[in-house]
């Protein structure tokens, strides 16, 4: 499990929030530590190798998991591998346009139990959520990388026209079309973006491995929210690696600073997608350059944060050389 730091007064505490409740915690765990294992083994997708800023989202959370949209710069201090680092930005984002991926599982098995017709309700909700400003582009996959149907547009016409030929077959290989996302939402005209996973959470013809997944996704930018198109009681006739599947997922959200949901039930779809929108309404972004000093190597973000919030969404890290305050320090030592 990611844990993200928080400091209340002179207590140190680790944030309760993500994914209460829904965790497949001992899978998540795993697809963590093989992450870590494999990390030097795995290309790194190009933005989180040598970065020349490295940008964080963020959202806090108050009481109930409620998003704080009043948060102070003073509130926030950042952290990379525990020390502290001076952010130049500080911008709240709140009801700033997004831009949506919307990345859709159209393989055989969504065929099955009405799950397609459950992922089109929630893209749906999502177009039906649409602000000013925001733009969205639909890529589909099953067995091969991910193709893009819908490019990036203002118009949700053009991607309810599209879902409406999406005809589902094949096998599932979600690990190789999530694995081109990221690099693929930098299309999207807005400083705020999130990645929406529409699929049933089975993958059965992945050239890559969960390893290589995680690996891949370390220090992406962009926040992943996947959506098991499942019913959340749903566990009794899964095999383990079913299971380990929507673990992944969810260890996948956590890594990038966002959350996986389970549903396929109209009021579930709706809840999910509208806590998605309401999160990524609620962002912030603080950042700092790098200095180009030391290895490029993966450093790990903490925030600690004032006592009123009760957790927080961040992504995990970076990969990049040290950052201005460990640079300044290590520097201190050799004189």
């Amino acid at each position: 499990m990611i844990a993200v730091t928080l400091q209340v007064g002179n207590r140190i505490k680790t944030a309760r929030v993500l994914n209460d409740g829904m965790r497949t915690r001992l899978f998540a765990a795993l697809a963590l530590i093989a992450s870590v294992a494999f990390a030097q083994d795995v290309p790194h997708v190009e933005e989180s190798v040598s970065v020349g800023y490295v940008m964080i989202p963020f959202t806090v959370l108050g009481e109930q998991g409620v998003p704080i949209t009043d948060l102070r710069k003073g509130e926030v201090r950042l952290l990379i591998d525990g020390k502290r680092v001076p952010s130049d930005m500080f911008e709240k984002s709140q009801n700033a346009p997004v831009s949506f991926t919307i990345l859709l599982d159209a393989s055989g098995s969504m065929a099955l139990a009405g799950k397609m017709d459950a992922a089109r309700a929630a893209i749906g909700a999502l177009l039906a959520h649409r602000r000013p400003g925001d733009d969205f582009s639909l890529f589909v996959f099953a067995e091969s990388e991910a193709r893009e149907v819908v490019p990036f547009t203002e118009n949700p016409g053009q991607i309810t026209h599209a879902l409406a030929e999406v005809t589902p077959y094949g096998k599932t290989a979600f690990f190789d079309a999530l694995s081109t996302m990221p690099e693929r939402s930098r299309l999207g005209k807005n400083p705020s973006r999130a990645i929406i996973l529409l699929s049933d959470g089975i993958d059965n013809a992945s050239k890559l491995t969960r390893a290589d997944l995680a690996g891949l996704l370390q220090g992406v930018a962009v926040p992943i929210y996947p959506l098991g198109i499942r019913d959340q009681r749903e566990q009794v006739g899964h095999s383990k690696e079913e299971l380990s599947d929507l673990g992944l997922l969810d260890a996948v959200a956590t890594l990038t600073g966002g959350k996986m949901y389970l549903g396929n039930e109209p009021q579930q779809i709706a809840l999910a997608v509208a806590a998605i929108e309401k999160d990524l309404r609620a962002q912030y972004l603080i950042g700092f350059a790098p200095t180009g000093q030391g290895a490029v190597k993966y450093r790990r973000i903490s925030l600690q944060l004032d006592s009123r919030v009760h957790g927080v969404r961040v992504r995990a890290g970076y990969f990049g050389t040290e950052p201005p305050l460990i640079a300044l320090n290590r520097e201190r030592k050799k004189s």
